[in-house]
């Protein structure tokens, strides 16, 4: 019900929003982009430099600095903005709450990028917060705490601030107003906490009117408090992210019980329903307002109990089974930092002060984790998610693992049959030859599964063979034996392509050699030296290859690679491929997160070729080793489904 009676707004709303020069619709600092933190720094850096050296000197006095009030704006500032992040933490956690969300949708990178600079208001209230100091320095005398105040502000509450916001919520839902203003706020399709953020400069001054008047009010009747003014703010940050959550918190119990509290707080529900039917549900905190208005949405509290009591989520049609790769890579998962994991994964600065605790949480994920939803996103109706294995990359590597690392991947298989998912694909390790045999392991121990277990390498054979230019007559191969360098070197022999196989199992490569037609035998050639390739010019590296090996590639070499991680680009006169990827079809949906070092909307060609596999609904499994007379088929049917090699 919530999904459709959404779309018919969004398709009602499409042409809103294109009156940008309405007067303060931008904020003063719009055009500084991530360079607007520099506000900040230049208010108050200096306030805090003067302090810390006050401290140094033993000069600084707690309770009459003239000085301490910035180091209360900043704090509240950032612990303002911490309340933002953990709730969006919360909200895109799917292993906690995807039973309970109300849109089933994902947020989209558009909405992203939309909604990046939703801090701005900290920063406008901040300014505020100065000016009423600098008007006011008696405030410098506040005390820690006055219970009298607490009254008091909820008083200034629930009469001025709940009334006011109501009616000039009221008013930017007119026609002039909405198209001007209030349309940006309404633009995001699925809310979430820093929608809660994301509005006009004219709005956000007139939610500093509403904030002023009980923290403002109480400090002028005498009962304000340093404490009371960190309490209002971070609880109202608070009930506002509660609200934009798009994860109903409240069992519907509370309020059978108590049914009077269905007018004192709202949920998330009740705040979502405003975002469908935007002739409802208008107030800031307490439905009083609307009932006394008669603006109260009818199905608020049936809806309301109707999520709370859900136990089950959508089954999903395709299951992409991944693993972490470091310590760093797990912080760009969507439910750490959505902005973060919107863009290609590199290491940042802001990653490694978190090292140390992300690294405990790797440990208490080596005892205690299962395997969990990582995300998802929607293609042409159907639900496909990653789920995440909770082992690291390293420790695929460690013998007395693997077991361990079997049996996740086999209990995610077996509940994937179970609830009915129709592919499973393995990424990455998941898939090691070593470990499970490319996921035959699983297929012969349980023959009777309805779930078609994929490796998807196929299609990692095809994008790297379509890379490969057509005039190109020799190449030379590494990792030349191993499950993709089989395939990639029985495919260019059947081309008449020859083809430097490195490797030192002459054994193996003579097996390899027999696959393939007796005529193009004689275009697999064994070498055991890098210098064997100092004439060739295209290079496919499926093993890793150190600077001092790719020396010996002569200059304007290209380098294409199937190894994980990628070499390091070494040298300047020659080119490097990507990893095998491909780009989703247009029409997926929901997508707002990059796939490891993938650029937006692209996927490791393991992924595609899992997700090829079920658009085309094969019956058989992809394990072990590649059948070569399927790449151009695999190949084919990539491209007849929308996806499209980078």
């Amino acid at each position: 019900m919530v999904e459709k009676e959404k779309e018919k707004m969004e398709n009602k709303n499409t042409c809103i929003g294109n009156k940008r020069e309405a007067p303060l619709f931008a904020w003063p600092w719009e055009n500084l982009n991530n360079f607007k933190a520099c506000i900040l720094y230049l208010l108050y850096g200096p306030w805090v430099a003067k302090v810390v050296y006050a401290i140094y000197r033993e000069e600084f006095n707690f309770k009459n600095s003239d000085s301490f009030w910035c180091f209360h704006i900043l704090i509240l500032f950032g612990l303002r903005a911490l309340i933002h992040q953990l709730w969006s933490v919360y909200s895109n956690m799917l292993f906690l709450n995807r039973a309970r969300r109300i849109y089933q949708q994902g947020v989209e990178f558009n909405q992203i990028d939309a909604e990046w600079h939703w801090d701005n208001y900290l920063i406008l209230q901040a300014i505020v917060a100065s000016l009423i100091y600098l008007s006011f320095p008696s405030l410098a005398n506040l005390p820690m705490w006055d219970t009298r105040g607490v009254l008091c502000c909820l008083v200034l509450h629930i009469g001025i601030s709940e009334p006011l916001y109501y009616w000039i919520h009221r008013l930017l839902h007119s026609s002039t107003l909405f198209q001007q203003y209030h349309w940006l706020h309404h633009s995001s399709k699925v809310i979430n906490p820093f929608t809660a953020g994301h509005a006009t400069f004219l709005e956000h001054i007139l939610l500093c009117t509403v904030v002023l008047f009980p923290t403002l009010g109480t400090i002028l009747f005498g009962y304000g408090s340093i404490g009371l003014m960190y309490s209002y703010l971070l609880a109202f940050d608070f009930l506002r992210c509660l609200g934009h959550s798009n994860v109903e918190v409240f069992p519907s119990k509370v309020f059978e019980a108590i049914p009077l509290l269905q007018y004192i707080i709202y949920t998330p529900t009740y705040h979502s329903l405003h975002h469908i039917d935007m002739r409802t549900n208008f107030c800031l905190f307490m439905p009083l307002y609307d009932k006394l208005w008669n603006t109260i949405n009818t199905k608020s509290w049936d809806l309301q109990r109707e999520i709370s009591s859900r136990t089950n989520s959508r089954v999903p049609d395709f299951v992409f089974l991944v693993h972490v790769v470091d310590v760093f890579s797990a912080m760009h998962a969507p439910f750490v930092f959505r902005s973060f994991s919107s863009i290609p994964f590199s290491i940042k600065p802001f990653l490694i002060p978190m090292w140390p605790f992300t690294f405990i949480v790797m440990l208490v994920m080596w005892v205690k984790s299962k395997t969990f939803v990582y995300s998802f996103y929607n293609l042409r109706g159907k639900l496909h998610q990653s789920w995440a294995v909770p082992r690291f990359g390293f420790q695929y590597f460690l013998p007395f693992a693997a077991e361990g690392i079997n049996n996740h991947i086999e209990d995610a298989i077996l509940k994937a049959d179970k609830i009915g998912v129709k592919v499973i694909s393995l990424a990455a390790l998941n898939k090691n030859e070593a470990l499970n045999g490319g996921g035959t392991l699983f297929v012969n121990k349980h023959p009777n599964l309805k779930v078609r277990v994929v490796h998807g390498n196929t299609l990692t054979a095809a994008v790297i063979l379509h890379e490969i230019p057509k005039n190109v007559d020799e190449v030379f191969l590494t990792g030349s034996t191993s499950k993709l360098g089989r395939a990639i070197a029985l495919y260019l022999a059947q081309r008449k392509v020859k083809v430097l196989m490195l490797t030192l199992a002459t054994e193996r490569f003579i097996k390899i050699q027999k696959e393939a037609p007796m005529e193009c035998q004689k275009y697999l050639v064994q070498v055991t030296k890098y210098q064997a390739a100092e004439h060739c010019k295209t290079w496919i590296i499926g093993k890793w290859t150190t600077p001092r090996e790719q020396y010996f590639a002569p200059s304007g070499t290209h380098f294409h690679q199937f190894v994980v991680p990628p070499v390091i680009p070494f040298r300047r006169d020659c080119t490097y491929g990507k990893l095998a990827a491909m780009r989703l079809p247009d029409d997926v949906e929901g997508l707002g997160s990059c796939e490891y070092t993938m650029g937006r909307g692209a996927v490791h060609a393991c992924h595609a070729g899992g997700v090829v596999h079920f658009l085309e609904g094969w019956k058989h499994n992809e394990v072990g080793a590649i059948n070569v007379d399927q790449i151009d088929v695999v190949w084919e049917a990539a491209l007849k489904h929308g996806l499209k090699p980078l």
